[in-house]
């Protein structure tokens, strides 16, 4: 008999290692740096309007995150923000590209072990250069039999992956931290979606949980390899 689960998709930043912490290090870095122009809860939310604006532009990632910062600074300061004030930005982008891999607990022991018995993507949105330095500092690479490095994930993603592997998205799991890209659509497109929640949440990735016998949700990893086996 077919096994009900065969393919499992992970997400990979604050799923798999640490992420959103540098970019909120960096945020409280950039409203230092403005202290003096405006208040910090407005500059907050201006910022996340201007990521909100400009995710179909940039794309998500540092990059497009550096950008958007630097045009809240133009905005807040009315074009007045001084160059170093940008070097400043500028290399905390560089600072936030170049830090060390870090996975989250429970993190190689639960790969490694599911890989001995399901087939293992990774599906993440991020820059593509970036996003594949990360993987391969990570010492993961070589346990996933298939890497999507995508712009957004949506239902037709998670058909379009899922349907590359046996069993398709009815025998297919997403994992991931966040409630809007990695679970909401992965159960809608026909799969199990697992929530892992992160310390850290995006405001651009808050979503509710979906209405359905194909979402659960975890404390970490380490609950993983016992609901794959429930499951199937």
């Amino acid at each position: 008999m077919m096994r009900k689960l065969q393919t499992i998709g992970f997400d990979a930043d604050d799923t798999l290692w640490h992420n959103e912490r540098f970019f909120k290090l960096t945020q409280d870095r950039f409203e230092e740096l403005l202290s003096d122009y405006t208040d910090k809860s407005l500059l907050h939310d201006r910022l996340i309007a201007a990521e909100r604006r400009n995710i179909g532009h940039y794309g998500f990632g540092v990059k497009g995150f550096v950008l958007s910062m630097i045009e809240t600074a133009i905005d807040v300061t009315d074009g007045a923000v001084p160059g170093h004030v940008i070097r400043n930005i500028l290399d905390a982008g560089q600072d936030m590209l170049a830090h060390p891999i870090e996975l989250l607990p429970h993190v190689r022991a639960t790969v490694e072990t599911l890989a001995q018995t399901h087939r293992l993507v990774l599906i993440t949105k991020g820059d593509l250069l970036h996003q594949e330095r990360k993987l391969a500092q990570s010492g993961l690479g070589d346990l996933f039999q298939d890497v999507a490095i995508v712009s957004e994930k949506s239902v037709s993603t998670y058909h379009t992956v899922f349907s590359r592997h046996a069993g398709g998205v009815e025998a297919a799991m997403m994992v991931g931290n966040s409630m809007k890209s990695d679970v909401v659509p992965a159960v809608a497109a026909g799969s199990w979606g697992v929530f892992v929640p992160h310390d850290l949440e995006w405001d651009l990735e808050k979503a509710d949980p979906p209405q359905s016998a194909r979402y659960r949700e975890i404390a970490d990893l380490g609950d993983l390899p016992p609901l794959v086996a429930d499951i199937g």
